[in-house]
């Protein structure tokens, strides 16, 4: 599962002159467009907390199998990346990015009425209408990522992206966690009236409206830098082979197979909490919500911590951390407990994530970006496809009990085993290929003992322990 409170900085924060500088935020050349990209921030999060978040619920609806949640997982991600290579092939046919920005958006706005009224309408072919629904709005949404990642980033410094894209991430977190609260409720309450649906349908058309809302606003800014391309050749293959380096190639493996772990358990979590230990939508939805609190307390702290340290240093620390996270499952089915574990996942996804899309930005060159971001959303799909593949063959191969000598591990289905050996599986991809590639940019270097007590949460609490008393002696 990728804002925050402090505005954008008025000028370059490399610089020296930056730092004495007082130059208010409202006179940056291209302000209006980094307002944007907050603004977008926060109705994306608004259609992913009512209506994302709810796609695999809403499939349960139809008696979705966990092969259909394996599909509906992998299939529209998989087509929506594809869908991001035909973008950079076909941009030379809109005027500048903001058009293509634009019309993806507006794609993705129309995309939720088949996703509502299609599975409605025919309701035995329910999750195969879903899944050509949703296949349809990820189209459209990578369709437009390109050119968005290569638009944005043209408008900040290097040494900046980390707190803005923190900042917008803050923004989507704490919107999509009110999101989620609401739509957990209106879920359970129109689930007493056994109208069900009726929620679902005010939820979906909800996202819809809010995507429509984001290109009102897109529509609106005037100043948005054009587009310089490179000298590199256009081509995919040629990218690949001559415009990109050792260490692109070793972290596209990277995010490609930590994709396929994660997603070897998170399609089911959503049949673990809902069939296997019947939680109410509102616990369903204040689980989903811990996370996004996990998110919100500590985007701020990340995005200062890649900026300051490297987005490869960022990527090492929570790589390593990300593998305990599922394995928890299998201790405690207590809701309360849960809870918590998704709010610590929250904090610790929040920094991957941030790390994942960061790092690409500064590994290849600015005329490569858009590229850049096609190719790893590609990879990272196919890794999402397999994940979510495997995981659903597991389920119906991995018994419900574990025998170990006299000891007898028995949880209500075997999903929690499942979700311990995605957690292996993570702990292998990191510690055999975080070490294959380096930090581009020129960071603080710090031993990574160090870089720990620097880590969201900890670093407050070790500031705190060290803290001298009041009148102590020197």
């Amino acid at each position: 599962m990728i804002d925050e409170q402090q505005p954008a900085p008025a000028s370059l924060p490399g610089s020296k002159d930056s730092r004495n500088s007082q130059v208010p935020v409202s006179s940056h050349p291209h302000e209006p467009g980094r307002r944007f990209g907050i603004r977008d921030g926060l109705f994306q999060a608004i259609t992913q907390g009512g209506g994302e978040q709810y796609l695999s619920a809403f499939a349960l609806l139809f008696h979705a199998t966990p092969f259909h949640l394996s599909i509906l997982s992998a299939i529209p991600q998989l087509l929506g990346t594809w869908a991001q290579l035909l973008s950079v092939k076909v941009s030379h046919w809109f005027p500048n990015r903001k058009a293509q920005v634009f019309w993806g958006i507006i794609g993705q706005s129309v995309s939720w009425i088949p996703i509502i009224a299609l599975p409605l309408l025919w309701p035995h072919l329910g999750p195969w209408l879903l899944i050509a629904g949703v296949a349809m709005y990820f189209a459209f949404t990578h369709f437009a990522s390109p050119a968005w990642n290569s638009l944005i980033t043209d408008l900040l410094d290097p040494n900046e992206r980390g707190m803005y894209f923190a900042k917008r991430a803050r923004v989507m977190a704490m919107t999509s966690f009110l999101t989620l609260c609401l739509g957990g409720a209106l879920l359970s309450y129109f689930e007493h009236q056994q109208l069900l649906w009726i929620g679902f349908a005010i939820m979906f058309l909800t996202a819809g409206l809010c995507r429509s809302a984001s290109a009102l606003a897109l529509a609106q800014v005037t100043d948005l830098p054009s587009h310089e391309l490179g000298d590199n050749p256009t081509g995919f293959r040629e990218f690949l082979r001559t415009g990109t380096s050792r260490n692109f190639h070793y972290f596209l493996l990277f995010s490609g197979l930590m994709h396929a772990a994660v997603l070897v358990a998170g399609p089911f979590f959503v049949i673990y909490m809902i069939q296997d230990l019947q939680l109410p939508y509102w616990e369903y939805g204040t689980w989903l919500a811990a996370g996004i609190i996990g998110q919100f307390v500590t985007l701020t702290a990340w995005g200062q911590f890649g900026d300051r340290f490297g987005n490869k240093a960022l990527l090492t620390m929570t790589g390593f951390i990300v593998p305990v996270l599922p394995m928890l499952y299998l201790i405690s089915t207590a809701w309360p407990f849960l809870v918590i574990v998704n709010f610590f996942g929250g904090v610790i996804w929040a920094g991957l994530s941030l790390g994942l899309q960061n790092y690409v930005f500064d590994v290849v060159q600015p005329a490569d970006r858009a590229k850049a971001v096609a190719v790893v959303s590609i990879v990272n799909a196919l890794g999402w496809a397999a994940g979510t593949f495997i995981g659903s063959w597991l389920i119906g191969t991995i018994p419900g009990v574990l025998q170990v000598g006299a000891i007898a591990l028995q949880p209500v289905s075997n999903l929690p085993f499942i979700f311990f050996l995605s957690g292996a599986l993570r702990l292998l991809v990191s510690s055999t290929l975080l070490g294959t590639f380096r930090e581009p940019r020129d960071v603080e270097q710090r031993a990574h003992r160090h870089l720990f007590w620097e880590l969201p949460l900890l670093k407050p609490l070790s500031q705190l322990a060290l803290r001298r008393p009041t009148g102590s002696n020197p």
